[in-house]
C-alpha cells in the first residue's frame, strides 16, 4: 500500500509526494500493539471519555503508525477541536509529520476545510502556514486565507509568494486580502530569450517522475502528464519560483544537466535533463507515420458490456454522428427518463438496451459531480429499489422492468458514486446483472429470471477506515457458459465464475488485494482465454475456464479504477492515484512474475511502460495506432499504442476550463467520443494531430459511458437515457 487520492490542485505537487487526504493515514495495520490501534479508533470516532482513560492507563500520545500518522493528525482531518486540545494538553506533538507525506495536523485539517481546527493548531505552534496559505488560495477559501493571516507569523517572501499564486487564480477576494497583509508583487526578472530556451526540455527525477519544462512568454512553465502548464516567476537567471516552490537549474561540465527542487518544508530533490527542446526557430517535427493497425472491432450492433465487446471501447463501422443538441431536439432521435440515480453504462443486443438504476425513498439524495476532494460518504441509506430496464434502441420505449431487489444498502456510496454502478452484461441470451446488495442475477431477455446468487457484502470502501464506505463498481463479463466477477472489497478479495445455467459456481481464487472498482477484462487467444484483472497488488492475468493465475505485475496505484482492455495483442492497464500514475503495455502472452526491477521500462513481457501519465477515474482508448488517456481534468494525452511515444497533449475544453471527466471514451468511424460530467460530449477526430470536430451540449449530469450501435450513440445522464442518431433508422 501506497498512495491514496491526492487532494491537491497545485500543478507542482507531482514534484514530491507530500499531501494527501487525511483518511489515507487512518492505515493501517501494523499489527501494533491493539491498546494503540484502539486508541486510534477511540481518536477517528471522537470518543472523547473513552480517549480520556487511554491516555490515563499511559498509551503514548504520539505513537505512529506504519505512514508515521498519530492520533493528533486524525483528530485534525475530523476537525475535532475538543479532541484536538485534550490530546495537546497531554503531550501531542503539533507539528509532527507523517513519514510518507511530510504532512502535519495544520496542513490536514485545512484541506478538510476546519478553520477552528486550523486556527487552534496555528496558535499551539503549527510552523508551516505557508502549506495552509497554499491550500486557501487553490480552494479560493476566504475563510481560511484569514485563519492565517490572523493567527501565524508570515515572513514577507511566504506573503509575496501566496500573492504571486492568488495572482494565477485571479481571486479578488484573495489577492485583496494578502495585500491588505502587507504582500506585494516583487519586480520580475527578465530572463535573456535565449537562457529561457536553454532550459525548455523534458526532466526526470531519481524517483522516475516526469515534467516538462516549456516557454511561457517571456518565462518558463512547467507541465506533467494530466496537468495544465504552470508558470513560474524568475528571481534571477537560474531561479524560479511558484508559492513557496523554488527552482534553480544547475550546470556540470558547461553543459545544463538539471533543476533541483526546494520546497516550503525546505526539502529538496533533483530532477535531470533527459531532453533537450526543439528550438523555437527550427522546423516542426513532421507528424509521426501512422502504424498500420490490425485491431479494428466490428461489433455487429451489439454493445455487450461495459465499454463494448472486450472493453474495447471501438465499434467501427457503425457511423455515430458528429453534432446534435439535447436541448434542440437535433439528431436526438428519442429520451427516456429513467429514475434513481446510476452510472452504470448501457448495453446493447440486437434492438435491445439494457439498463439498471437504484432509486432512493431519500427525496433529497443527490450526486456531487466535478473536480473535488471530498470523500465523506453520502448519508442516504434509505430504502432502495434496484431495477432493470429493457428499452427499445430505435424508439426508447420500455419493454419490461423488473425489480431486482429492495432495502437498505449495506454500503454508503462516495458523494460521486451511486448505489448502482456496475454495468450489465449480456451474450444475446442471457442478461447478468450485479448489483450493490451483492446480488449477481441472471436473467433471459424477456426478463425472466433464471437464478440469483447472494456473494455477501460488497464493501469497496477503505479497508483501514470502515467509515469511508464508497460503493461497489467493477461490472461482470459473460464468456461461454460463465459469468465472471472480480470483487476487490474490505475483506476478503476474490475473482470468481458462475456457470450461467445455474449459477453454481466453477470457480473462485482469492485475491490479496484492498478496494478496486475497476472492471475484468476477456481476452479470447489462440493458445489460451485470459481474465486479465487491475488491482492495486498486481495487475493479474488468470486462466478463464479455472481461475488459475498466470501472471502478475507489480508497481501499481494505490486505487484502481481503469478497466484492462486488449489492442494490437498488448495489454493496457493504467491507474492514476499520484504519484504513481502508470501505464502499461503487456504482451497477451505474459507469464510468471512480469515485474520490472528498478530502473526499467520494459522487459520480455511488458513492451513499454511509464510511471505517469496514467489516468485516475476512465478508462483509455486505443485506436488505430495511438493510445488515448483522458485525465479527470480534460488533459487529452496521445501515445504510439506500440511504443509509448508522446504524440500530443492537450486539454479538452482549452487551457483553464473546468471539465471534470468520469466517463471512459468510446471510439468508431474515425472519431473518439469524450464525455464531461457537466454533458458536454467532445467528438475528437482520431489521428497525431489534435482536432476537436463538435463539442455538444447533454444538458445533464453524466458520467456513466456512452455505448454505439448502429448509427447511434446511447447515452445515459442523471435523469434520461438517450438515442442519437444522425437519422431514423429501421
Amino acid at each position: 500500500m501506497r498512495r491514496k487520492i491526492n487532494l491537491s490542485p497545485h500543478p507542482l505537487h507531482h514534484l514530491i509526494p507530500l499531501f494527501t487526504l487525511l483518511t489515507f493515514l487512518f492505515t493501517v495495520s501494523i499489527r501494533a500493539d491493539d491498546r494503540v490501534e484502539e486508541f486510534w479508533r477511540h481518536v477517528k470516532q471522537g470518543e472523547i471519555e473513552n480517549v480520556k482513560q487511554d491516555l490515563a492507563t499511559g498509551i503514548d500520545v504520539n505513537a505512529k503508525n506504519r505512514y508515521g500518522a498519530t492520533a493528533l493528525l486524525f483528530a485534525a482531518g475530523k476537525g475535532n477541536v475538543e479532541m484536538l486540545n485534550l490530546l495537546l494538553q497531554n503531550g501531542a506533538e503539533v507539528n509532527v509529520k507523517d513519514t510518507y507525506y511530510g504532512a502535519t495536523p495544520v496542513t490536514f485539517a485545512a484541506f478538510n476545510g476546519h478553520i477552528e481546527t486550523v486556527q487552534l493548531l496555528l496558535q499551539k505552534g503549527a510552523n508551516n502556514a505557508e502549506e495552509v496559505l497554499e491550500v486557501a488560495i487553490d480552494n479560493k477559501n476566504i475563510e481560511l486565507l484569514n485563519a492565517v493571516l490572523q493567527n501565524a507569523s508570515l515572513k514577507q517572501e511566504q506573503l509575496n509568494d501566496a500573492l504571486q499564486t492568488a495572482t494565477e487564480s485571479k481571486d479578488q477576494k484573495i489577492i485583496e486580502a494578502l495585500k491588505k497583509a502587507g504582500a506585494f508583487k516583487p519586480i520580475q526578472y527578465e530572463v535573456p530569450q535565449d537562457l529561457l530556451q536553454s532550459y525548455a526540455g523534458a526532466y526526470r527525477s531519481e524517483s522516475g517522475n516526469e515534467t516538462t519544462v516549456n516557454i511561457n512568454e517571456k518565462t518558463l512553465a512547467l507541465q506533467s502528464a494530466g496537468q495544465d502548464p504552470f508558470p513560474l516567476v524568475a528571481e534571477d537567471a537560474t531561479t524560479f519560483k511558484s508559492g513557496g516552490f523554488s527552482i534553480t537549474f544547475f550546470s556540470k561540465e558547461d553543459k545544463l544537466a538539471g533543476f533541483n527542487v526546494k520546497r516550503p518544508d525546505g526539502s529538496t530533490s533533483t530532477y535531470n535533463r533527459i531532453e533537450a527542446a526543439t528550438p523555437s526557430s527550427a522546423v516542426e517535427k513532421p507528424a509521426p507515420v501512422i502504424i498500420p493497425s490490425t485491431y479494428t472491432v466490428r461489433t455487429g450492433g451489439n454493445w455487450p458490456s461495459f465499454r463494448g465487446l472486450y472493453a474495447s471501447g471501438v465499434a467501427d463501422g457503425e457511423d455515430p454522428p458528429v453534432e446534435w443538441d439535447a436541448e434542440k431536439s437535433l439528431n436526438i432521435r428519442w429520451k427516456t427518463p429513467i429514475p434513481g440515480l446510476a452510472h452504470s453504462s448501457p448495453v446493447i443486443w440486437g434492438n435491445r438496451v439494457f439498463i439498471t438504476t437504484a432509486i432512493s425513498s431519500d427525496p433529497e439524495s443527490k450526486l456531487r459531480h466535478g473536480l473535488y476532494g471530498d470523500v465523506e460518504p453520502s448519508k442516504d441509506l434509505s430504502k432502495h429499489t434496484w431495477k432493470v430496464y429493457c428499452l427499445d434502441k430505435h424508439t426508447g420505449k420500455i419493454l419490461w422492468e423488473k425489480i431486482a431487489a429492495e432495502g437498505i444498502p449495506e454500503v454508503k456510496r462516495h458523494p460521486k458514486s451511486t448505489q448502482a454502478n456496475s454495468t450489465p452484461a449480456t451474450d444475446g441470451n442471457h442478461l447478468a446483472v450485479l448489483i450493490a446488495t451483492g446480488d449477481l442475477l441472471l436473467y433471459d431477455l424477456e426478463g425472466k429470471l433464471l437464478w440469483k446468487k447472494d456473494l455477501g457484502v460488497l464493501n469497496s470502501g477503505w479497508f483501514y477506515d470502515p467509515d469511508y464506505e464508497w460503493a461497489y463498481g467493477s461490472s461482470p463479463v459473460l464468456y461461454k457458459n460463465l459469468v465472471i466477477v472480480q470483487c476487490d472489497i474490505q475483506k476478503n478479495s476474490f475473482l470468481a465464475a458462475f456457470d450461467v445455467r445455474n449459477g453454481k459456481q466453477i470457480w473462485l481464487t482469492p485475491r490479496e488485494e484492498i478496494p478496486s472498482w475497476g472492471s475484468p477484462t476477456i481476452h479470447v487467444g489462440p493458445q489460451r482465454t485470459q481474465v486479465i484483472t487491475n488491482g492495486t497488488g498486481y495487475v493479474r492475468g488468470y486462466d478463464a475456464l479455472t481461475g488459475k493465475e498466470l501472471w502478475k505485475l507489480a508497481g501499481n496505484s494505490e486505487i484502481t479504477v481503469p478497466t484492462p482492455f486488449v489492442a494490437q495483442d498488448l495489454i493496457y492497464v493504467t491507474s492514476g492515484y499520484s504519484p504513481i500514475q502508470p501505464i502499461y503495455a503487456i504482451r497477451v502472452s505474459a507469464t510468471g512474475d512480469i515485474s520490472l526491477k528498478k530502473d526499467q521500462e520494459s522487459n520480455d513481457y511488458v513492451a513499454w511502460s511509464k510511471q505517469r501519465g496514467g489516468p485516475y477515474l476512465p478508462t483509455p482508448i486505443v485506436y488505430g495506432a495511438y493510445l488515448y488517456t483522458c485525465a479527470n481534468n480534460g488533459v487529452l494525452t496521445v501515445y504510439n499504442a506500440l511504443t509509448g511515444e508522446k504524440i500530443y497533449q492537450q486539454r479538452l475544453g482549452g487551457k483553464g476550463s473546468a471539465y471534470a471527466f468520469t466517463a471512459s471514451p468510446v471510439a468508431s468511424d474515425g472519431k473518439l467520443y469524450f464525455t464531461s460530467e457537466d454533458g458536454e460530449i467532445f467528438v475528437v477526430k482520431a489521428g497525431p494531430v489534435f482536432d476537436v470536430l463538435a463539442i455538444n451540449q447533454m444538458n445533464d449530469v453524466i458520467l456513466a459511458t456512452p455505448a454505439i450501435s448502429e448509427g447511434m450513440l446511447i447515452v445515459r445522464s442523471a435523469g434520461h437515457l438517450y438515442g442519437i442518431a444522425k437519422t431514423k433508422r429501421r
